[in-house]
């Protein structure tokens, strides 16, 4: 009895999965999300401590960069709704 099965190593499995569209368009939402909570703490940012994530720049990145993932990754995105 035959194997015929390809086994491909992981480095080339993950070279294949960072390539995809799958992996870049997530990947660059979060970029870009993250570097707009940024922007956003550092142009408008809350300077008295009250405002939970606008006071701080690793809430802001951290809230901006899942926006931005969520925009790209919800259904609606990928029309199914």
């Amino acid at each position: 009895m035959e194997n015929n099965c390809e086994h491909k190593p992981k480095t080339e499995k993950l070279k294949e999965l960072v390539k995809s569209k799958r992996f870049l368009k997530p990947f660059f939402a979060l970029v870009i999300g993250g570097l707009a909570g940024f922007g956003y703490y550092y142009f408008v940012g809350c300077n008295s401590g009250a405002c939970s994530i606008t006071s701080s720049p690793y809430m802001s990145t951290f809230w901006g960069a899942m926006m931005g993932f969520f925009l790209v990754s919800s259904p609606c995105a990928s029309g199914k709704c």
